[in-house]
């Protein structure tokens, strides 16, 4: 699964603000996510953040996510 800097991605569950979209800040091994509701930053393993993404988005687009 390609997920490129600057991607919004949605997950299963969601931050305690109330917010399922996160902004992708860096990717590679982990990903730096910033939680679009509130702005805070968390790290995350790839096997974590593929296994519990629900949609991505990029440029205001939906891509079809390939497991």
């Amino acid at each position: 699964m390609e997920i490129l800097t600057g991607d919004i991605v949605r997950l299963k569950k969601k931050h305690p603000c109330g917010s399922f979209d996160w902004e992708v800040l860096r990717s590679g091994a982990d990903f730096r996510l910033k939680c679009c509701g509130c702005e805070h930053q968390v790290m995350m393993a790839r096997k974590l953040v593929e296994k519990n993404i629900r949609r991505l988005e990029r440029n205001g687009e939906e891509i079809k996510i390939t497991r």
